[in-house]
């Protein structure tokens, strides 16, 4: 088996090619415009519920699936635990023109995201009203928050096993097949949006049962993938072993981005229940702005996980001075463009609140909401780059404490002050006060491994 590994992937050589020698160009249309297609549909697809459930004109309604978004972004976490670990582990073998791991990775990637997912779904939809009580449903839109999470448990495995598999068929340079998987199953989630919300109006419901769907069509997608255009990553039984050597690389390469997402999660839970304290309309005001700053966040991260197979592959070739290259590139593009969108959105900011939903408090909200949550875009760019650079050179520790930094060891100290001293608006502009420290704390460590990686090579 391992020999018909490497025959196979020997007809995949040409982007191992780009990789090593291929121009900044190259590397931007290979692998970051097929990430970054991806993300900007799947920012439609986060505000497909939105926007879709907000024509209703019921704010409550929002809050409802709003307050469920933890339980999928914890699941999105853990799809990055086997996606992005077993992705740059692939990455960095390749770089090292060690193969043989490849079956064995792609084995235990599945089959963790098969059996975890399941078991995720099962406590979803059996615990999913004190659940809801717990992420700050209220009594006037529980029951919409319940029935969207008991729909919603039954895309877990699929879920899981289309996000991970969506990182992994990228590690070899060439995104545009995982690109396929993703754009398939989101778009057909938009189309029943519109059938189910607007068409059937099964409201909540409609917005969960499409989700669903999607994420089943996605799966299939990915697998009929595998089977034509990427054999070399299709999981075989015979390669599942639980070895050290394949199983503790992928955990702890993925960790930071898992710990990150679920971290983030908890976090957006805790904001939510702050948030809703002071009135619904204030927490459908922060959910339209955060999907509006969440288009520009998910652009950059996009770009940066596009690049990092490129930066992952230098690095296991010990070509540094190209590796910085690109880091640096990635940089200077990823703030520039972040500047630039800020303040698109910023000046297009009471057109597109109103987009989501025609409520007077909601708009006047929305608006200064709006701002807090886009005007750090480019010290985020920064900071994903920072990021993107630990995870992709394997200095796990370090990319823990970065991913960590905005997502709760630095932002719930933050959120609680902020709260404290200027309630509803110190919530919405908790973000950008923590994102100005983490960025500090995150140069710094990156300043120390990249001053160990030049003396090493010294």
């Amino acid at each position: 088996m391992r020999e018909d590994v490497t025959t196979e992937y020997g007809a995949e050589s040409k982007n191992e090619r780009i990789l090593e020698t291929g121009s900044y160009l190259q590397l931007v249309l290979r692998l970051a415009l097929p990430a970054m297609i991806v993300i900007i549909v799947m920012v439609l697809y986060n505000l497909a519920d939105t926007f879709f459930i907000g024509q209703m004109g019921d704010p409550e309604k929002i809050a409802a699936i709003s307050v469920c978004m933890p339980v999928f972004t914890v699941l999105s976490g853990i799809g990055t635990l086997f996606g992005i670990g077993g992705g740059t582990v692939v990455s960095i073998a390749l770089g090292e023109k060690n193969r043989q791991q490849i079956g064995e990775i792609t084995a235990f990637c599945c089959m963790g995201t098969l059996l975890v997912g399941t078991v995720y779904g099962f406590l979803t939809g059996l615990f999913a009203e004190p659940l809801c009580r717990i992420l700050g449903a209220e009594e006037s839109f529980l029951a919409d928050a319940e029935r969207y999470l008991k729909i919603f448990a039954f895309s877990s495995p699929f879920v899981l096993f289309s996000t991970a598999y969506g990182s992994i068929l990228r590690s070899d340079g060439e995104a545009a097949t995982a690109m396929l998987a993703n754009l398939g199953g989101t778009l057909l989630n938009i189309v029943l949006d519109a059938l189910f919300i607007l068409g059937l109006h099964m409201d909540v419901a409609g917005a969960a049962a499409a989700t669903v769907i999607g994420n089943v069509f996605s799966a299939v997608l990915v697998l009929l993938l595998l089977l034509k255009k990427k054999q070399v990553f299709l999981p075989h039984r015979q390669n599942l072993h639980f070895r050290r050597e394949v199983v503790v690389p992928v955990l702890t390469l993925g960790l930071p981005m898992t710990f990150s997402t679920i971290l983030g999660s908890v976090s957006n839970a805790v904001q939510n229940r702050m948030m809703v304290a002071h009135g619904s309309v204030f927490l459908t005001a922060q959910s339209v702005a955060g999907k509006l700053g969440l288009i520009i966040t998910m652009l950059i991260m996009g770009f940066c996980m596009g690049l990092q197979p490129a930066v992952s592959y230098n690095f296991g070739g010990k070509n540094y001075k190209r590796m910085y290259e690109i880091l640096w590139k990635t940089a200077a593009f990823t703030l520039t463009a972040g500047t630039l969108l800020a303040l698109c959105v910023y000046l297009n900011r009471a057109r597109l609140v109103a987009a989501f939903i025609q409520d007077e408090g909601v708009i006047r909200y929305g608006q200064i909401f709006v701002l807090a949550n886009i005007c750090v875009a480019p010290v985020y760019a920064v900071y994903q780059t920072f990021q993107t650079f630990l995870q992709a050179t394997g200095k796990a520790d370090y990319a823990i404490i970065v991913s960590l930094l905005d997502k709760g060891l630095v932002f719930l100290p933050v959120l609680a002050v902020m709260n404290g001293l200027y309630g509803a608006y110190g919530i919405a502009f908790s973000h950008a006060a923590t994102m100005i420290l983490s960025v500090i704390i995150a140069g710094g460590l990156t300043m120390l491994w990249s001053r160990t990686l030049r003396s090493s090579s010294a």
